[in-house]
This record gives C-alpha cells, structure tokens and sequence, in this order.
C-alpha cells in the first residue's frame, strides 16, 4: 500500500492527480499538498489583469473536486523536503510520510533579483491570480490618465510568450478605449531579439511578431537587462550579440509588467543532489530525480538547460503540452514502480502554444520544443483568440470534473487540423 504525494495543485499537479488515480492498486493512495486551496488557470490571467475576466470565472476550490475523485489535499503546504527520510515537512512543523513523491510546484518568483521588480515594488505581475488582480485595479486607475507603458521580462526570465501576450491585449484595450494614441509602448526582453521565445525561435516566429509590434507601434529593446526600477521610471541595459553594454536606457512609465526570473521554491532549495543551483529539480529522462529515485518532478519547477547561449541570460520554458507528457510519463512510470517493473516512459516535450491578442493571437507548434525539431510551425491570426477562449472553458471544465485523458494531446488534433485547413 503505497502514499503517493503530490506537492502542487496547479497546471502540473492537478492532472498529475487525475492521471495517477486509475493507475493506483488496492489500498494505494494519493495526497495533493498546497498552500493554496484554489486552481488557477493561469494562462487567463493576461485577460484578468485588463479586467477581461473575473477571478472567480479562472479559478476555482480544488479540495472538493479532488475527495470526489478519491484523491486527499491538505492544504497547509510544504516547509522542507526531507528526501533522506522521506518526509514532507507541512506549513504546521507536522509531517507526513511517502513512498513517492511528485514536485509540481511551479517555481518561486525571483522579483528581488532586480531592485524595484514586482508588486512589492514598481512594477505589476501576472504571474499569479492574485497579481493579475492587482495589476487590473492598477490598470483602470492608469485608463483615466494614461502614459507610457514598459512592458516584458527581466534576465533570467524563462517564459516570455504572457509578456507577448500582455502587451497585445494592452494594446487592444487601449484601442477599444480610444486612448492607444496617448500611450507610447516598449517591449523591453532579454530574448536576443524579437520572437526567441527562450526556444531559439519557432519557424517565423522573429518576423511574424516583429511585423505584429511594427503594425501596433510597440517599440522594442532586446539583449536587455534591467538594472533598477524607479517610482514611474525603468533603467535598462541594453547589450550588444557579446554581452557587452551597447545603450544606457532611462524608460519612463506611468504602468508596467515584467515578468521576472524563476527558481526554486524554499522548500526544496539547496538540497544537494535533488536540486540545481538555481533550485530546479534535476531529473532524469524517466521524470525522476538521480539520488532520490522515488522522486519526480513535473512542469516549470524541472531543470532545463537553456536551449542556446545568448548574451542576456535568458531560461526554457515549459509550456502546457510538455508539462502534460511530463504528468502522463510520471504517472505510468511510478505505475511501473508500483508493480515491481522498471520505469520506460518518457515524456514528448512537444510544444504548442495559443497566445491571445485582445482581437487576434498567434499560435505555434514545436515538435520537440527544443531544436532540431520534426515540426516547426507558427501562425497568426483571429482563429487563435477564438481557439484559446474555447480551450480556457473547456480546461476549467476538464479540472473540475477530473478524469485521466490529456487535455493538450485532443487540443493538439485541433490545432493541427486547423492548420491542414488553413493549408488548403
């Protein structure tokens, strides 16, 4: 009878429980352990930080839909991993014992790498619900005297398609509001230019969204990094393709968002041998970790190295679609632990991503997400807004109601089928 834990109720642990229960045998159990009682569908919160969407329409109480499905929760979150003992050290000081665990925490926010970065501080998130929330109230104050906006992700950073993505969908409000002309926009990354994505780029990704931000007057600085953030003011750097300082750069704002760099969460931070320096988890190509081989770890907290050197450092994302072959390898690996055999599932690191526009989206498919890839396509156009307002309902509905079927793998089928048609 084994205790499977699974630390995280978010993108990665939330699947990670639906498709590990009908995997379990008799008297196996599983416990998901957060610090929050409440899913977040993250990828909405671009809309939410406009004031597109509600809290309550993106969110949702998890312990209720995880009982029904026969799955714990504890909701008191993890102060310290001890692998050694194989224990999780809860949020109270209690532990609670496993025979194997899955990290799908997500990563820790690293605002205080850049002095001024995040809502403590100058600047606005949407990394998290509650930061969208926040920046939406900051928003509507900034719509009744609008200026100009700096907006993108710092050194470091790993997922910058919702900097993308934000910035569009500002761009689209503003332009509903009639205002678009009174605000001057900078797109300010460490991407080595305009489309890299942390992925080296996806086919014509680099002319597509440069074309995109010329067409919406959204002026670009790249190889940035950002120094210090001011009250209404932002000091960049911006290098040249040898990392050496090219510009100085003072960029006055009167809102913005960057999104930061991530790392691991305290929880799991320097443990040698189960973490990076950066505090990632290591694994192997099985999801497990090398020394504590009843560990696994699924989604944005996994050690990725980034896919090219470039003269900011800049990180791997990891989309939906890799995180979900993630969750399905781990759950039939630790089936085969279970049952005596020797995990072989690996996870696909495909990629395809949807991000929205506000009235338009682009849209693109990574076979593996790191190159060289089998499958290399990028698109835009008004389908994608449609495709990802559809797909956010129906992977809300899909977490409510649990179920072991991949979400991205039927999505993918769509996607691919939109672009044969889009071929024609």
């Amino acid at each position: 009878m084994a205790h499977i834990v699974i630390l995280g109720a978010g993108l990665g642990g939330m699947p990670m429980a639906y498709e590990m229960q009908p995997l379990l045998g008799s008297g196996d159990r599983i416990t998901v352990v957060s610090n929050t009682n409440t899913f977040q569908f993250v990828p909405s919160n671009p809309w939410l930080a406009v004031s597109w969407r509600k809290p309550e329409e993106i969110e949702f109480e998890v312990e209720s839909c995880l009982r029904q499905h026969g799955i714990g929760f504890d909701g008191r979150g993890a102060k310290r991993l001890h692998p050694d003992k194989n224990q999780v050290e809860l949020g109270d000081g209690e532990m609670l014992d496993y025979d194997y665990l899955v990290i799908a925490t997500g990563p820790k926010l690293a605002f205080d790498e850049v002095e001024g970065l995040g809502p403590d501080g100058f600047t606005q998130s949407i990394c998290k619900t509650d930061h969208a929330s926040a920046a939406a109230a900051v928003w509507n104050k900034f719509v009744e005297a609008p200026g100009p906006i700096v907006v993108g992700a710092v050194q470091g950073a790993s997922c910058f398609g919702p900097a993308y993505e934000y910035a569009f969908v500002m761009e689209t409000d503003l332009r509903r509001r009639k205002i678009r002309d009174q605000v001057p926009m900078t797109f300010v990354t460490s991407e080595p230019y305009i489309g890299h994505l942390g992925l080296g780029g996806v086919g014509d990704s680099k002319g597509m969204l440069e074309s995109a931000m010329r067409n919406r007057s959204i002026k670009w600085i790249c190889n940035a990094k950002v120094t210090r953030v001011e009250d209404g003011k932002m000091l960049v750097a911006e290098h040249d393709e040898n990392g050496a300082v090219k510009k100085e750069h003072v960029l006055p704002f009167s809102y913005s968002m960057m999104l930061p760099a991530f790392k691991g969460i305290d929880a799991v931070f320097g443990i040698e041998g189960l973490t990076n320096p950066r505090g990632f988890i290591l694994i192997d190509a099985y999801q497990r970790n090398p020394k504590y081989t009843n560990i696994y770890a699924v989604g944005v907290c996994v050690a990725i190295p980034p896919v090219e050197a470039t003269p900011v450092p800049t990180g791997t994302p990891k989309t939906g679609y890799m995180i979900e072959s993630m969750v399905t390898a781990t759950a039939h690996n630790i089936q085969s632990a279970l049952a005596g055999r020797v995990p072989t599932a690996k996870a696909t690191w495909n990629a395809v991503c949807l991000a929205d526009f506000g009235d338009s989206g682009i849209a693109f498919v990574a076979m593996p997400q790191i190159p060289p890839r089998n499958v290399n396509w990028f698109a835009e156009g008004k389908w994608v807004h449609l495709a990802k307002v559809a797909f956010e309902k129906y992977f809300i509905r899909k977490m409510k109601k649990g179920g072991s079927e991949p979400i991205y793998e039927k999505y993918v089928l769509k996607a691919l089928g939109i672009m044969k048609l889009k071929d024609k």
